[in-house]
């Protein structure tokens, strides 16, 4: 029998990659979208001739309910956040509501329609409806210990950090009090081509292209000494089909053990034009978070035993492939030639 996934958050990066995965494993694959229109659709043309889409909004409990058991899926995977970080001090009451209460909401759906299949005794294979919560290395925040693991204790430094521990938390809380199969990946910073504009790395790849072609002669950024672990995002998504996969629901940390400073991802994305970042960088204070996150790096030791899992793109290739494929994107839209980079 052909499974049948249900993704929250599929226009997104992680959305996206983990639809074509899935796709290429086989399955039916249904993504969540919200209300008259998801406005990010458009941008994601090659899901739609693949993927069935069903109407909802994490908002909405009795929608979740009803979609849920519509489409009746084997596994649910929810992407679906408010996940933009310095966003979540503007408007942290939705960021909670989305990214935290989101999650027990569709948590309380899975519940309820498992219980509806079970009373109609329909065959087990689609009795238990295993899900993956997309928690974030964020929830660690000012961090007690380096590198950190599945038992690092949390201490969010935004609201965006503090609303993805509830739904690490009620995840947990769901998997032990009523047996479902439940799982979180806790993911660490995972970057592609298809990252939004507005988070750091894509803002910097963004504006290296737009320098190279002479569309701008600077580029505006905050903290260059926070440090990150910065992995694939299609690296990761394989990582949460694997959870989903086993025989017992965990939590598990995914990252590729390795730091480097906003510096160095932006010292690299010039350098993979041939340029000098300090010719066009300026810092901007007012770019920097009211609480920052200093040093976040993955212990990613328990995906590797348990998973089988291991990062195949470099750090120095991601950042090249983003910058070259950004160069691609603006000069296609701007008309520009681009000359080869010696």
């Amino acid at each position: 029998m052909t499974k049948r996934a249900l993704i929250t958050g599929i226009t997104g990066q992680d959305g996206s990659y983990l639809a074509e995965h899935l796709l290429e494993q086989g399955y039916e694959v249904w993504g969540l979208v919200r209300g008259q229109m998801e406005p990010r659709l458009p941008l994601a043309p090659h899901l739609v001739p693949s993927v069935r889409f069903a109407r909802g909004d994490l908002l909405d409990q009795g929608n979740l309910v009803s979609t849920v058991e519509m489409v009746a899926p084997d596994e649910v995977y929810n992407l679906g956040a408010i996940s933009y970080v310095p966003l979540s001090w503007q408007q942290a009451e939705i960021t909670a509501e989305v990214t935290g209460m989101g999650v027990l909401r569709i948590l309380e759906a899975i519940r309820i329609v498992s219980g509806i299949r079970a009373s109609r005794a329909q065959p087990t294979n689609r009795s238990q409806i295993r899900f993956y919560q997309a928690s974030s290395s964020e929830m660690f925040g000012k961090v007690r210990e380096t590198p950190q693991n599945e038992l690092t204790p949390f201490h969010p430094r935004s609201p965006y950090g503090v609303a993805k521990a509830y739904g690490h938390y009620i995840t947990q809380n769901y998997r032990e009090s009523y047996g479902m199969h439940a799982s979180s990946g806790i993911l660490f910073n995972h970057e592609s081509p298809r990252r939004g504009a507005e988070f750091v790395t894509r803002k910097v790849t963004l504006g290296v292209a737009r320098i190279k072609l002479g569309l701008a002669q600077e580029l505006r950024l905050g903290n260059l000494d926070a440090q990150r672990d910065w992995g694939f995002a299609g690296d990761y998504v394989r990582a949460m089909h694997l959870m989903v996969q086993q025989d017992e629901p965990g939590d598990y940390v995914i990252g590729t053990g390795r730091i480097h400073t906003v510096r160095r991802f932006v010292e690299l994305a010039f350098s993979a034009v041939g340029l000098d970042w300090n010719d066009y960088v300026t810092v901007d204070p007012a770019l920097v978070r009211p609480a920052e996150v200093d040093l976040l790096c993955a212990d990613f030791g328990k995906a590797r035993r348990e998973l089988g899992w291991e990062p195949s793109v470099s750090f120095e290739d991601l950042v090249t492939d983003m910058v070259e494929s950004d160069v691609k994107l603006l000069s296609s839209s701007a008309g520009v030639r681009v000359a080869p980079t010696a």
